[in-house]
């Protein structure tokens, strides 16, 4: 034991515990220095950037949608609103069994399976962590209810309110006013995606596409607070969205509806404008469709019922239904050869019935059987002598008559804002080389001088020309905007020398100063026309007195319509071929087939010193177009006619009232309904 004793070096083992102790030490000290470095480093020296990084992972910038703009009537009257729809959405983070969830929605609501497929599909798709993802829309208040009992078991489902766009006026106006739906991957891509990033909706046609810049608005923003999984926790900042700016159209719904009735189940189409300004004050193609199927998404079935039907309700009649316009361009060929100095306005031709290109040729045949006799320019409007406008075409041949018809619009879109408008076919000798349909042989020149063969035009197209008639050759665009409401004023809406929509402002900023302008950054749709120049001017009044004797002569082909009014009406009947008839034929409606009947057609103006409308109406298989058309032309001029004099008793009444009232308000002030 002594000897173990004597082994031991106490002073050996002493040192080494403490130079060991003091390695741990220094260690010890450098760890602890590395650490306060990085302390220092990250909290000092990268404070800003692991400072933003925090918010980064902390605060998000979460889109507010803009409510959209609303839309009116010339009246004020509201035709596109935006109406609270209740939703159920799913939030994926917070269900562990979707499928048991989508289960148990299943038996408390009607779910489709196409709506599982759309919701599936936009599961998919890249969204933000805690984004909800709709199921199924416009949820009725039981079906709310039956939801609110359940959602202790319904994890992740919640039910979400969201403006939608509605249409009270449903069918009347979808072809005028198109729709809204739901907006899709290749809609985004050509959209500012931040100022869509929250919008689910988009105009998908006609004016609703046209302005969807102005009635969109722009987008807000929440600056929120979220945790660690990304739930918000509360909101740091607002930045409210811009609504979209509020629209006021030229077109009158009371008129629109009238016409519409008037139309009843027929296949037709009516388009009026207002000929000094150019504005459309009805766009009525029948039959239509409830645009509100689909702005949350129609069903496959109620869609195929559309497509699938022999009537065609998705097609938009008015803009691009093309047909041949008959007669109806008789008044614009007659001014082509008297102008262009073919013939005189005093020019007569006999007319047995029919009239030939060689001796023992091809008949081109009058509409009267036995003919018209001696036949005048006046009397070859009355009357539409088909022989008349087959001599002049064939002295004037197709550059004159295609030329003058270019002029008044056809073969060309010339509305500004109609994104749907179709220009028909003007054909000339370079279209049928162009379309390898050959050269051009004088039997063209005959079928195109009574608005047969291969020209076609638009209901539109039609109104245009009747207005340009109206207006003596001054063109006015065709447009739907009448004006847009701000804050104080409304704006006043014109085309520039460049084809770009411009507002002017209803008041100058300063009494005396001019009125303010400012671009639109919508290009137009049409082409900008300058007015018609004639080479004698005072050939209008001698088409227009034809005109006026379609209507008012005694032996006029619409005299029908032309009783028991104060004022005149200058119109032109025409009928358009739907199937060939042989020459040694007779038509017979009794023995075809309702959907190869003639169409009726029949364009006019009125009152003739002082236009106030001009009117298109083409109906389908409707056979003459006095005896169907004219009727219907007629009626929609009574009905403007008395909806401008009630609404002018109405103003009257109004500002004697308002006299009689003081004053509440600065007078330079005006609210967004007087913009109207």
């Amino acid at each position: 034991m002594a000897v173990l004793e004597s082994l031991k070096d106490h002073t050996k083992e002493g040192n080494t515990f403490l130079s060991r102790a003091l390695i741990a030490f220094v260690i010890v000290c450098i760890l602890l220095g590395v650490l306060i470095g990085r302390l220092y480093y990250l909290q000092v020296v990268e404070y800003d950037h692991q400072a933003a990084l925090s918010d980064d992972n902390r605060i998000q910038l979460q889109p507010v949608a803009p409510t959209r703009g609303l839309i009116y009537d010339r009246n004020g009257i509201l035709l596109a609103d935006n109406r609270p729809s209740y939703s159920v959405t799913i939030m994926k983070e917070e269900v562990e069994d979707l499928e048991t969830v989508l289960t148990e929605l299943q038996k408390l609501i009607p779910v489709t399976e196409r709506q599982l497929k759309t919701f599936r599909k936009r599961l998919k798709q890249r969204r933000r962590p805690y984004e909800t993802v709709p199921l199924r829309f416009r949820l009725t208040p039981e079906e709310i209810a039956k939801i609110g009992v359940n959602y202790y078991r319904l994890p992740g489902v919640q039910v979400e309110a969201d403006l939608i766009r509605y249409y009270p006026y449903g069918a009347s106006l979808v072809h005028a006013l198109g729709y809204v739906g739901r907006i899709n991957e290749k809609e985004l891509k050509r959209v500012d995606p931040t100022n869509y990033s929250a919008t689910h909706y988009i105009g998908k046609l006609g004016i609703e596409k046209f302005y969807e810049p102005l009635l969109h608005g722009t987008v807000g923003h929440h600056k929120v607070e979220t945790n660690a999984r990304g739930r918000v926790m509360r909101v740091l900042e607002r930045t409210d969205p811009v609504p979209g700016k509020d629209i006021v159209l030229n077109l009158d719904i009371r008129l629109q509806q009238a016409t519409e009735k008037l139309l009843g189940e027929r296949r037709a189409s009516v388009v009026a404008i207002d000929p000094q300004t150019g504005g459309i004050l009805a766009l009525v193609s029948t039959p239509g469709y409830d645009p509100n199927m689909f702005v949350t998404g129609i069903s496959q079935k109620n869609y195929t019922a559309l497509r699938e039907s022999e009537d065609l309700p998705l097609f938009n009649r008015a803009l691009r239904g093309q047909y041949p316009p008959g007669s109806t361009i008789k008044p614009v060929v007659a001014m082509s050869v008297i102008d262009s100095g073919v013939v005189s306005p005093a020019h007569t031709v006999w007319d047995p019935g029919f009239m030939t290109l060689s001796k023992g040729g091809r008949r081109y045949r009058d509409w009267k059987r036995g003919g018209h006799g001696r036949v005048g320019l006046s009397m070859a409007l009355y009357q539409s002598c088909d022989v008349w406008f087959y001599d002049v075409a064939n002295r004037a041949g197709v550059d004159v008559m295609s030329g003058y018809l270019d002029k008044f619009g056809f073969g060309q879109v010339t509305s500004l804002d109609l994104p749907e408008a179709l220009p028909g076919i003007l054909p000339s000798r370079e279209w049928k080389k162009r379309t390898g349909r050959g050269s051009w042989f004088p039997g063209d020149s005959l079928n195109l001088s009574i608005g047969q063969g291969w020209m076609l035009a638009t209901p539109l197209q039609l109104a245009a020309s009747a207005m340009v008639l109206a207006n003596r050759g001054e063109w006015k665009q065709p447009t739907m905007l009448k004006n847009i409401i701000t804050k104080d004023k409304g704006m006043q809406i014109r085309q520039d020398t460049d084809g770009r929509l411009v507002t002017v402002s209803s008041q100058s900023v300063q009494p005396g100063q001019p009125l303010e302008e400012s671009v639109i950054s919508i290009p137009s749709k049409g082409k900008k026309m300058p007015d018609v120049k004639l080479n004698t001017p005072a050939y209008w009044n001698d088409i227009i007195d034809g005109m006026v004797a379609v209507v008012h002569g005694e032996r006029g082909t619409a005299r029908r319509i032309g009783t028991g009014i104060d004022f005149q009406i200058a119109g032109k009947t025409g009928t358009a071929q739907v199937v060939g008839i042989k020459q040694d034929e007779t038509y017979d409606a009794e023995k075809l087939a309702e959907r190869h009947r003639d169409h009726a057609l029949f364009v006019a103006f009125a009152p003739v010193d002082d236009p106030k409308i001009a009117v298109a109406v083409i109906v389908e298989n409707g056979g003459g177009g006095s005896s169907t058309a004219a009727p219907v032309a007629r009626e929609v001029m009574d009905a403007f006619f008395e909806f401008e004099q009630n609404d002018l008793i109405a103003a009257q009444a109004a500002a004697a009232e308002k006299a009689a009232l003081p004053a509440t308000r600065p007078a330079d002030r005006i609210t967004a309904a007087e913009a109207l």
